[in-house]
Formats: structure tokens, sequence, C-alpha cells
């Protein structure tokens, strides 16, 4: 009796095949085995903000985001995941020694090295609350002009980069407040736009206005 499809194993395959492919964004065809469970498996990936999907010429074309790759390593590493005989073939046994081998270097470097964003976001966890405006003020055009600078954000910032190098120095609804006052004080432009490829916990520490939809960057004045 062949064994059942496990959503830990649909997933996981779905996005094993997905990020294999070095030419994505891709049609479903290319990477979703056949079968009601890998597609229950698509929707949910899809719904989760671990696949990311867009229309191209008229056509879904479907691609791995940042939160898809630490869904992949949790499934991949996850002691109820393991490939059945009559599944596996080469080309996804490759696709795992590739996997492995360029996260395993990565998550070396990781170590080794923390990223500037994980850096800014240490030291700002470390130091006192924020209290006043001022104080806030002052660390958010900080903050703008060291992101803006150590990643070539061509002065349009990420409010979620913001908000996570702060981090809890301050609570979410003073950070709101206190956004909203600089730019009512003509100092920044709250803007809309798209962000490309956004998982659900970047747009939920980006700014949502209330009737006035999502702003998702700072533009300094």
């Amino acid at each position: 009796m062949a064994s059942k499809v496990t959503p830990l194993y649909a997933e996981t395959r779905i996005l094993l095949n997905l990020w294999a492919l070095d030419d994505a964004p891709v049609a479903k065809s290319n990477f979703v085995p056949s079968g009601k469970a890998y597609k229950a498996a698509l929707e949910e990936l899809a719904a989760d903000g671990a696949i990311s999907k867009e229309k191209i010429r008229g056509y879904d074309r479907y691609a791995v985001t940042k939160d898809g790759e630490h869904t992949l390593a949790d499934g991949l590493l996850n002691d109820e995941f393991g490939f059945t005989g009559s599944i596996i073939g080469a080309k996804t046994a490759n696709a795992v020694i590739k996997w492995f081998r360029q996260n395993a270097s990565v998550q070396a470097s990781e170590h080794q090295a923390p990223s500037q964003e994980e850096t800014s976001a240490s030291k700002s966890n470390s130091q006192s609350p924020i209290s006043t405006y001022d104080a806030f003020a002052t660390t958010v055009f900080k903050t703008y002009d060291q992101l803006n600078q150590d990643y070539n954000l061509d002065d349009l910032v990420p409010i979620y980069r913001i908000r996570r190098a702060i981090g809890d120095r301050l609570s979410r609804q003073q950070f709101n407040e206190w956004l909203l006052e600089i730019q009512a004080n003509d100092r920044v432009q709250l803007m809309g736009g798209d962000l490309p490829n956004v998982t659900p916990d970047q747009l939920e520490d980006s700014f949502a206005i209330p009737g006035g939809g999502t702003r998702f960057y700072v533009k300094r004045l």
C-alpha cells in the first residue's frame, strides 16, 4: 500500500521542488506533484506567505519567500519527515544536496557574523526605553540614515525595518502615534506602493492607517 502523503510531506516536497528551480517564479506544473494533497499544500503555503504568487502574462507564477525557506528548513529537519522509496529520484536527491550545501554555508556565516540589521536591532534592544517624542524622532532619523546607507535603499526605507531596528524600546502603538506625528510635522512622508514579496510579518510591521491603506516606506523630507 502506498504511503499516505501528509501535509508535512507535501509542503516540504513542494517547497524543495520550487526552491531548486533557479528560474523562479514558475508555473505550478513545474514543481507541484499531482494529487489532492499537493494541491491543498500549495494553497496552504500561499496563504501562509511561504510561497508568493503573481500574475505574469495572465498566468499564476510562484516563488519561495524568505518565510518559505524557513518552512523548508523546518520540514527537512523534522524527525517525522522522510522520503518514500517509491517517490524520491535523482532530481529530488540532488535538490536536497544543493539545499544542505548552500544553507550549511549560510548558517555558518550567520553564526560567525550577524547581519547589519540584526546587529542594529540587538544594539537598540539593549538600550534604554524611548519615552519622549523628541527621543523617538532622533532615533528614527538615525536608524533611517543607517539603513538607507547600509542597504542602498534610495531614500525609501521600509517601515518594518525601522520598527524592528528600534525593537521593544517603546510600544507598537506609541511607535505608530509618534511616526504619524513626525509626518504631521512635515519631516517625513509615509508612502504606500509595493513591497516586493512581502511576508505576513513584514506586512504586520508596516503601518496600517485606518481608512487610508497600508504604508510601507518612510521618505525623509
